[in-house]
């Protein structure tokens, strides 16, 4: 599904150049959990913004699903992220102003899904995290780790192929963190691609395999 190939990034000022990436090689298969792990400053996020279009490489190979999707332009890789991959954050960058059924149903809008299929996909959504009780709640009305189910449930509503998490506990006390590693480990047995950024241990024994990152290169994989 995810095949990178000597993927470098660089980021150039008109000062400093900065090697983010230095010929990463990953494979992540159709229904794998994945997690990446290492220092600050390895280039966990850049791979992961690559992974998710949100930026393409300086050089190197990126095939998602067997198409070359490296060299896209910025429209192009929008529209390819429509639908097809989900991003959770560490800050759970909800909407204060909507209530947690808004906020989930957002980017249905933008899918442009009817407003009785909409209904019906946050309905369901809402079941799978158990947030039913809470969808008229607004996010300060809730927990953090509740807030975090939130923020999951709005990137799976629409049932993306990959959903890609960066520090996703980060903001979380140990036994909310738990509740949300728990529902990823879900999504995942149900089918959902999930890579995760993560300094924790802990969160990435949910995973199939960790890759661990130094200074931009993969230099360890292990099986889990």
């Amino acid at each position: 599904m995810i095949k990178v190939k000597d993927l470098k990034k660089i980021f150039r000022t008109s000062e400093i150049e900065t090697s983010a990436l230095n010929g990463v090689n990953i494979d992540v298969n159709e229904g794998e959990f994945v997690a990446v792990m290492g220092p600050s400053g390895c280039g966990k996020s850049t791979l992961l913004n690559i992974i998710g279009l949100l930026d393409n490489p300086t050089s190197g190979t990126y095939m998602l699903d067997g198409k070359e999707v490296s060299g896209l332009k910025e429209n192009e890789r929008t529209n390819l992220r429509k639908g097809n991959i989900g991003f959770v954050f560490q800050s759970f960058n909800l909407i204060d102003e909507l209530t947690v059924a808004q906020n989930i149903e957002l980017p249905l809008t933008y899918l442009g899904i009817s407003p009785s299929e909409r209904k019906q996909m946050v309905k369901l959504v809402l079941e799978r995290i158990n947030m039913s009780h809470r969808q008229n709640h607004y996010p300060n009305q809730l927990s953090g780790g509740q807030q975090q189910r939130v923020a999951i449930a709005r990137a799976v509503v629409a049932n993306p192929k990959i959903l890609l998490a960066d520090e996703p506990t980060g903001n979380l006390d140990s036994t909310n963190g738990k509740e949300v590693m728990e529902l990823l480990g879900e999504l995942n047995s149900k089918g959902t691609t999930i890579v995760m950024v993560t300094h924790s241990a802990r969160d990435a024994a949910y995973a199939h395999r960790t890759i661990n990152l130094f200074d931009g290169l993969v230099v360890a994989e292990e099986h889990l």
